[in-house]
């Protein structure tokens, strides 16, 4: 590859979702159910959880000015 071996991305919960992107679980759950905000994947059960890297390009596709 050109950029040597991929880092694995982490996985990270909710929590840890809303304390990034200041937002709340009913915001969150509200933009992904309109396509704004990315999906998380399924753990087991009723467990999800985000890609670090999708959150973090998220972010940064808001900040951008």
């Amino acid at each position: 590859a050109l950029f040597g071996p991929e880092r694995p991305t982490r996985l990270i919960r909710i929590k840890e979702v809303r304390y990034r992107t200041g937002l709340g679980r009913s915001t969150i759950y509200r933009w992904m159910a309109q396509g704004t905000f990315p999906k998380p994947v399924q753990l087991g059960g009723y467990a999800v959880a985000w890609s670090e890297e999708d959150i973090n390009c998220w972010i940064a596709d808001r900040t951008m000015t």
